[in-house]
């Protein structure tokens, strides 16, 4: 006890010393508590992970030697609030690995990871801790909690028991070993595929090559070349650059080189994710063996709306049935264009390096619209205004820019969101352009989280992380279609985030079920098809003109354009998430490319190549989070759609409805089951019907 006590002393005696130095342990005062960017160095990063794992450790000791009886304030509340300094800076760095990294922050993300691997299993696997909740939640028919106290407390529980509290002695170090294989597999394969992508370039020298890009995307890659101080265009693999090539390029052999560049990234040489797949996949069917299931798809499933392996696969069938005929159209029309130029080339079968490049020009005959010809409507500028002010018109919420507050990159912007009732709702982040310390996509995360503690609502500091064309000399910021929705997209994630309102931080906002999340991002999405939206914000940079009445009718009718084929694509992802994640055997004899194929064969509609492979990486399934619900995507589409037939039904901007969306499904996060908040906001389950008339499948 002496010596337990001496080791408290210590430990809080360091903290204490440390909140002298170290701006992620002091208080942060700044406004609103945001995290204070301008005062962390990386140096700062080890030495308050190490001293916050401590404090957490402690914090758990006393819940542990607690004498009085076990109890749902005492202990599950206890341990809901536990390691609240370790939470803040963890956001703090991975969120930073992810958006602002390089090769010391990953130098240091590898030492970590070990230590909290191991520092999570303790606590875990803590024997006493664990029966303290057992106990507690043997007797939750007689506690008089609320429903969402119940939800934590279940959710801690099976926490507990899925993470190996209820194994043997010998299981519990087996899963220890394989936990923290595991992570430092997924932590090495991400950073494989960042530093690849980085990695690759392609200088052209001649002018000839760049026949058919835009004149934007040309003075880009001019400017890219040379601030590497180099002569010519530099083509690289971030979407700004990769996709416009793709579609745009006349060089068919140039296009060749860059898609397999692409599609061949981390299959050979110093950053080869090959083992890396097969040892992930093998490791996670370990684990789920060591934890009673076949597979680790079962395992997963038990917490997601599609429950198992067999409505997954019921909704990947229904959908191919359903697109495959219109991808097959699709693929006939694209093929019959391309005819006339392939009859020379040595290879007359349209080729997935092909594919972007001539289906534009189908689209372009079929709807005489084209990529270039929406770009002036959405300079970024408006396009954020005009995304702002959707929330605005829906919700009564409103945006204020403040640059009193820091941020981790001069190009990131920090927004004070203000409720309708003028109450301060969140701080919103937003950081548009590709950088080298950058992953590729787009995504949402949060610096804090939502909760409500001692009767105060403290709000939360979400961020929105793109990768859009970034302005060249002569012209703003011009996105794409497919960038504004990506906007949208990740804009609803963080409606999700800054709607929170729940009591416990651990089922707040976007901390719900993988095949549920997407449900709002994917919503705002289809406000970008409504004329009244674009008609608020898409004006010409130069002009000032309001898109035109006939361009808005195009992009309408051309909505479904490849619908079929986009469809194709993504169940092919879908297939593979789920074939890796259904083996019930290691994938020891098993060529990574072969299972692949195999996997996916059922939706191409393209001719395969050889060297390309999507698994090493497919960073959604290995390093992201998606694993075993890439599906995820499919589902909540189907849910999107048939919540959105709701707002067009009773008005799209029906504020009645977009109350009723905020109230069932924005603001209750994870406090009840997902069926029960999205029944509650629709009146009704949702099914396929409304995705496939959107799409205009009959």
């Amino acid at each position: 006890m002496k010596k337990y006590f001496i080791s408290i002393f210590l430990s809080l005696t360091i903290y204490s010393m440390a909140q002298t130095g170290n701006p992620l342990l002091d208080k942060y005062n700044t406004i609103h508590q945001t995290t204070p960017f301008d005062k962390i160095q990386i140096s700062h990063y080890e030495p308050a992970f190490e001293i916050a794992m401590q404090k957490h450790n402690d914090e758990i000791e006393d819940i542990v030697s607690n004498k009085s009886k076990p109890s749902f304030l005492n202990t599950i509340e206890a341990l809901e609030y536990s390691g609240e300094l370790l939470d803040n800076i963890s956001r703090v760095f991975f969120t930073l690995l992810s958006a602002e990294s390089n090769d010391q922050m990953m130098e240091i993300s590898q030492r970590l990871q070990a230590q909290l691997t191991d520092h999570s299993n303790n606590i875990n696997l803590n024997e006493g801790l664990f029966a303290r909740v057992k106990e507690v939640y043997q007797q939750k028919e007689n506690l008089k909690i609320s429903g969402e106290q119940m939800r934590l407390l279940n959710n801690t529980f099976d926490s507990f028991v899925n993470r190996g509290a209820n194994l043997s002695a010998q299981d519990k170090q087996k899963y220890r070993e394989l936990s923290s294989r595991l992570s430092a597999l997924s932590l090495q394969y991400g950073q494989n595929v960042l530093k690849e992508t980085n990695a690759y370039e392609m200088l052209l020298t001649q002018a000839s090559q760049l026949e058919g890009l835009p004149q934007n995307f040309i003075e880009a890659a001019a400017q890219k070349a040379k601030s590497s101080n180099k002569t010519g265009w530099i083509i690289d693999l971030s979407a700004p650059s990769y996709v416009p090539f793709l579609k745009y390029a006349a060089d068919r052999e140039l296009r060749k080189e860059l898609y397999t560049a692409s599609t061949s990234k981390c299959t050979s040489g110093e950053f080869n994710n090959l083992e890396n797949v097969r040892q992930i996949a093998n490791t996670r069917q370990e684990i789920a063996k060591l934890m009673g299931y076949d597979t680790y798809a079962q395992q997963v499933l038990r917490k997601r709306m599609a429950a198992n392996t067999s409505n997954v696969y019921k909704l990947l069938d229904e959908l191919l049935e359903g697109f495959r005929p219109a991808a097959t159209k699709e693929v006939m029309d694209v093929q019959e264009l391309a005819n006339n130029d392939l009859k020379t080339s040595q290879e007359k079968q349209v080729m997935p390096y092909d594919w972007t490049f001539y289906s534009e020009q189908v689209k372009n005959a079929k709807f005489s619209i084209s990529e270039e010809m929406i770009r002036p409507y959405f300079e970024l500028e408006n396009v954020k205004n005009g995304v702002f002010g959707l929330a605005t018109d829906l919700f009564g919420i409103t945006f204020k820019k403040n640059e009193k507050i820091a941020v981790y990159h001069h190009e990131v912007d920090a927004y004070e969101v203000f409720d309708k009732d003028g109450s301060l709702l969140a701080v919103l982040y937003t950081d548009f352009y590709p950088r080298a310390g950058k992953r590729a996509g787009a995504w949402m995360t949060s610096f804090k989280g939502q909760e409500m503690r001692k009767g105060k609502n403290m709000r939360p500091q979400t961020s929105i992380v793109m990768n859009f064309t970034r302005p060249t000399g002569s012209a703003p910021a011009l996105l794409s279609f497919d960038e504004v929705e990506t906007f949208l997209h990740e804009f609803g994630h963080a409606l999700h985030g800054m709607f929170a309102n729940t009591v416990y931080p651990s089922m707040s906002g976007t901390s719900v079920y993988r095949d549920f999340v997407e449900l709002p991002s994917q919503l705002m999405e289809n406000f970008l098809l409504e004329k009244t939206f674009l008609d608020k914000f898409a004006k010409h940079y130069q002009t000032g003109e309001v898109i035109p009445d006939h361009l808005v009718k195009k992009i309408d009718e051309s909505s479904n354009f490849n619908a079929g084929y986009l469809c194709m694509r993504q169940l092919s992802f879908g297939y593979l998430d789920m074939a890796y994640h259904t083996i019930d055997k290691p994938l020891d004899d098993v060529l990574i490319a072969d299972f692949e194929r195999q996997a996916m064969d059922k939706t191409n509609i393209l001719p395969t190549i050889a060297s390309s492979l999507m698994s090493p990486s497919f960073g959604h399934i290995f390093s992201g989070g998606y694993a075993a619900g890439y599906y995820s995507y499919k589902w909540a589409e189907v849910l999107d759609a048939d919540a959105y037939a709701l707002f067009q039904e009773k008005g799209v901007y029906d504020k009645k409805t977009a109350q009723s969306f905020r109230d069932c499904i924005l603001s209750r996060g994870g406090t009840e089951d997902p069926m029960v908040l999205y029944k509650r906001f629709r009146g009704q389950e949702p099914n396929t019907k409304a995705l496939l008339k959107r799409s205009g499948i009959k």
